[in-house]
């Protein structure tokens, strides 16, 4: 709330200046044995007494005193017959507030028996008259007392909860840390035992296996098999090393499972793209590579986003796209984005609509990276993947899929084919 001249607030101006005129009117009628004239004087004095209460929100403790003080001295000095309640009812409610329970009760009931004693003893009144006198003034002063403690005792008790559920939560957080933390060692313990396990069994064989008097072809496929399992088995242990490794900072990665922006990507990029296509089309399926304008440098999630999409692309085309079937990659650069389309020739479903995940994958890759995918069927024949990447650092966004209806690509430029190259560097 603003604050006016010397820090005082305008509604506490406001409850003041109802505090003097209450008072007010208790110097008009407060015309008893031994006070002073009704005149200006008065009137003066009795405004004074809640002068303090407009700096109640600062110091309700000094406000209280100094009202109290102002009640006692008026009654030595300048006494007119007014009860003390209404310039002490603000300030006791105040006090009570902050927590001055005992001060608030003590001063009171001084000013309630004192009153009721000379009263009682100047013999004006009769005991049931000087009761319902003084009654609503005792009411007015235990109420303030009541409701000021009360209210802070309502606010203890909200601000109580609020840490309690802030250590709730902080509790639940690191629970929710421990519990990925223990998550990522079982995945790092599966993955050793056995995709790691297996990885080097197999490269081990077609080493050994090359060794041997075989047909060039077979040994083709096993130098293939040979060096694809060696590079499978060092992405795998880089892998482990980064489940092993501190967790994120966060419990849990967001619903479209983008990477942490700090993570440390491998060195996995469109660099390796020849030695995919080759590996692709020793497998038997023949890749042609073009690229359209001029190659920029990637950010390196950007970069392995595009690398894991066109492996995960040219793999569904040797698992689903039928035998003889042909892929196409273009690599098309513009000023702000790359765009990466595979499309294929194959009468099957080379997106992997076979109940995996790969078209999810991508897309979820390509999220990562700030960019999308699309994937679908081309009419007629075959299959096509379109990938959009930012050239500059990623804005993470939910992944977008879309189909099942995507035309195949029209390009120009160089085309660069190859017939079947014998292993894969």
């Amino acid at each position: 709330m603003a604050e006016g001249p010397f820090g005082v607030r305008p509604v506490d101006l406001g409850i003041a200046a109802l505090a003097v005129l209450a008072i007010e009117v208790e110097v008009i009628v407060g015309n008893g044995p031994g006070a002073v004239p009704l005149n200006a004087l008065a009137y003066l004095f009795g405004a004074l007494l809640a002068v303090p209460i407009a700096f109640r929100h600062r110091h309700p403790l000094r406000v209280f005193t100094a009202v109290a003080v102002l009640v006692l001295v008026y009654y030595l000095v300048a006494r007119r017959n007014i009860s003390p309640s209404p310039a002490l009812a603000v300030p006791v409610y105040d006090t009570a507030l902050a927590g001055y329970l005992l001060p608030v009760i003590v001063v009171s009931s001084f000013y309630m028996g004192v009153g009721l004693i000379v009263v009682g003893l100047s013999g004006a009144d009769t005991v049931a008259t000087l009761l319902s006198d003084f009654f609503p003034q005792i009411a007015l002063l235990a109420l303030a007392i009541v409701l000021g403690e009360l209210v802070r005792s309502r606010r203890a008790l909200a601000a109580e909860t609020a840490r309690r559920l802030q250590l709730a939560e902080e509790e639940r957080a690191a629970e929710a840390a421990r519990l990925l933390a223990e998550e990522r060692l079982r995945i790092a313990r599966e993955l050793h035992d056995t995709v790691a396990h297996s990885m080097a069994t197999i490269a081990v064989q077609a080493g050994s296996a090359l060794h041997n008097s075989t047909p060039a072809s077979v040994q083709a496929a096993l130098t293939a098999i040979r060096e694809t399992s060696k590079s499978a088995l060092a992405e795998t242990r880089s892998v482990l090393g980064r489940l092993r490794g501190p967790a994120p900072a966060s419990a849990a990665y967001p619903a479209t499972r983008a990477y942490p922006a700090t993570r440390a990507y491998p060195a996995t990029g469109l660099d390796r793209l020849p030695a995919l296509r080759e590996a692709v089309s020793a497998a038997g399926t023949e890749v042609t590579v073009r690229v359209e304008g001029a190659p920029v440098t990637l950010p390196a999630q950007a970069d392995h986003a595009a690398y894991r999409i066109l492996q995960e692309s040219l793999t569904n085309v040797l698992r689903h796209a039928g035998p003889g079937a042909a892929a196409t990659v273009c690599l098309r650069y513009e000023t702000d984005a790359v765009t990466i389309t595979v499309t294929d020739d194959g009468a099957g479903a080379s997106g992997g609509q076979g109940g995996g995940h790969g078209i999810q994958g991508m897309a979820e890759r390509a999220a990562s990276a700030g960019g999308s995918l699309q994937a679908g069927p081309i009419p007629g024949q075959g299959f096509s993947v379109t990938a959009v990447l930012p050239v500059a650092g990623p804005t993470v966004t939910g992944p977008t899929v879309t189909g099942p209806t995507v035309t195949g690509p029209t390009v120009t430029g160089p085309t660069v084919t190859g017939p079947p190259v014998a292993g894969a560097s």
